[in-house]
């Protein structure tokens, strides 16, 4: 999925990308991206706490999504 990331923006940067899908394509797989590292957080978290990583559940991407850095 990272690799497919990058390619798409490569070929955005470049202006490659002609269309809606190529751009929808991109900003779904955007989503999918931050629900996995948010996943991946909530796991290190969990055993960082002592607890069970496989609590962990994948989050709706609107909320993903909402987070600030």
């Amino acid at each position: 999925m990272v690799a497919d990331e990058k390619t798409l923006r490569d070929l955005l940067a470049q202006g490659s990308i002609e269309g809606g899908t190529e751009h929808e394509r991109l900003a779904a797989l955007e989503r999918e991206l931050d629900q996995c590292w948010d996943l991946l957080r909530q796991r290190r978290a969990l055993k960082e706490a002592g607890e069970d990583p496989s609590g962990a559940r994948v989050r709706p991407s609107s909320t993903v999504e909402g987070y600030r850095s």
